[in-house]
């Protein structure tokens, strides 16, 4: 391992790139790096022709829960990874060798290639499909090159960190026929199903409101800057967003255990509105049968605080109840509120009136669909070409909600969308929030 992060800084993070731009479309192929594991190809592999071949672009946290689940269904091999942060790039290769020690002791840890350019991950023929686990503002460039280079894509949620940037992810993936599925698993758990299943079919009566609890909207950077670290590449992080101080929140080492937090401040993220409401806000949609249906009003509340609990919108949409960002008392979880009862859904918790705990569905019920896991529904997709539980059109609906709430507290007023040509009603302050500078130019 040590002869490997030497060829890292000599090749990668010791190199002088004359900008951002540039390091992206740069052919970076002697900077691609073999990585040998403690065992060579052994017995028990499936066909070749029968194994999805994956790369993965980003290897932070939640990139452990991915290759947990997708080597799970025994269908996958994870062949190579893209990261800019070396010590991420090292676990990452240790979770992979662990897998197998662990859970497949009769076959051995395949070779992983580490490239810091993601374009030349994107470039290998071999390679079926790509796990996109980057922060946001990364979401849209990378999944567009991805479908561009024919790529099927599993990408984690929120779909795009602004609307214009997820209706451009679905122009390149429709017309390069790909497969797309949003990392928004909810939908393929029992509970939440069953949830959505009670509301859509009537159980407890007409919906009068939705409610979600999940945390604030993004903030400015509050914090001043820190070192750059030798073991990242802090130009080709930051990518698409302008020039910004390096701190170790935005990009933890690997002694800091929480999440990182650039998610919470505006360049990179949506705050929670965005994080967990991509979850919770997508099984508010789902309940209402509203993907693809955007509000038409969002009226925030009269006082926004500037700092502090930020709560209070108010999503009205055409011949559906409204949806309110509100604290009900559970943390991020959903309550739906109707005439003869009520139901909450969260991860820890789901709750609905007693005379419906044990009631199985009639024929004639609107039925969900369902899924053995997130993960195997990408694949089955995959291989029959079929869109998966969470395409990427519902993706983008629900990160268009999550993003039109940012716009308005933003903002402290009353906003009309027209969610058909994804647009503010005659309001040209609002609309050029609906994008950002230069993430075209990285698109490709």
């Amino acid at each position: 391992m040590n002869a490997f992060f030497q060829l890292v800084d000599q090749y990668i993070y010791h190199m002088n790139y004359q900008n951002r731009r540039g390091f992206i479309r740069q052919s970076l192929a002697a900077a691609a790096f073999t990585i040998v594991p403690r065992h060579v190809l052994g017995k028990g592999w499936l066909a070749p022709s029968d194994v999805i071949q994956m790369g993965f672009i980003g290897t932070g946290k939640q990139s452990e829960t991915l290759l947990k689940n997708f080597l799970k269904t025994g269908q996958v091999r994870i062949v190579a990874i893209s990261e800019i942060h070396k010590l991420k790039a090292n676990r990452f290769i240790g979770w992979h060798q662990k897998y197998y020690t662990d859970n497949l002791p009769d076959q051995t840890a395949n070779e992983l290639n580490v490239y810091p350019d993601y374009l030349e991950l994107l470039s290998r023929k071999d390679i079926d499909a790509v796990a996109i686990i980057t922060p946001d503002h990364w979401h849209g460039p990378m999944a567009i090159q991805a479908a561009n280079h024919g790529k099927d894509i599993y990408c984690e949620k929120p779909l795009s960190l602004t609307i214009r940037e997820g209706r451009a992810m679905i122009n390149a993936v429709r017309k390069n026929k790909r497969v797309f599925q949003t990392g928004s698993m909810q939908r393929s758990w029992p509970n939440f199903r069953k949830a959505c299943e009670l509301v859509r079919n009537g159980y407890i009566g007409e919906i009068r409101e939705v409610q979600v609890n999940v945390g604030n909207p993004p903030i400015p950077i509050d914090f001043s800057g820190e070192p750059i670290p030798e073991y990242i590449d802090w130009n080709a992080w930051l990518g698409p967003n302008d020039p910004s101080i390096y701190h170790h929140y935005l990009a933890p080492g690997l002694e800091d255990t929480y999440w990182a937090k650039w998610r919470d401040y505006k360049p990179f993220g949506g705050g929670q509105v965005t994080d967990y409401g991509a979850h919770m806000f997508d099984i508010a949609l789902w309940g209402l049968g509203l993907d693809g249906v955007g509000p038409e009003k969002l009226i925030p509340p009269q006082n926004i605080p500037t700092t502090g609990d930020i709560r209070g919108i108010e999503l009205q949409f055409r011949h559906h109840a409204p949806i309110r960002h509100f604290d009900f008392g559970q943390k991020n979880a959903v309550r739906f509120i109707g005439k003869e009862g009520t139901i909450d859904i969260s991860r820890s918790n789901f709750t609905t009136p007693d005379t419906l705990k044990d009631l199985q569905l009639k024929s004639s019920d609107v039925h969900l669909p369902i899924t053995e896991s997130h993960y195997q529904d990408f694949i089955h997709c995959m291989r029959t070409r079929s869109k998966p539980i969470c395409d990427i059109e519902i993706g983008h609906s629900t990160a268009t909600v999550c993003n039109l709430i940012n716009i308005a507290y933003q903002l402290k007023r009353s906003l009309v969308w027209n969610s058909k040509k994804e647009i503010f009603r005659h309001d040209d302050e609002a609309n050029t929030l609906l994008t950002r500078k230069h993430w075209e130019q990285f698109a490709g």
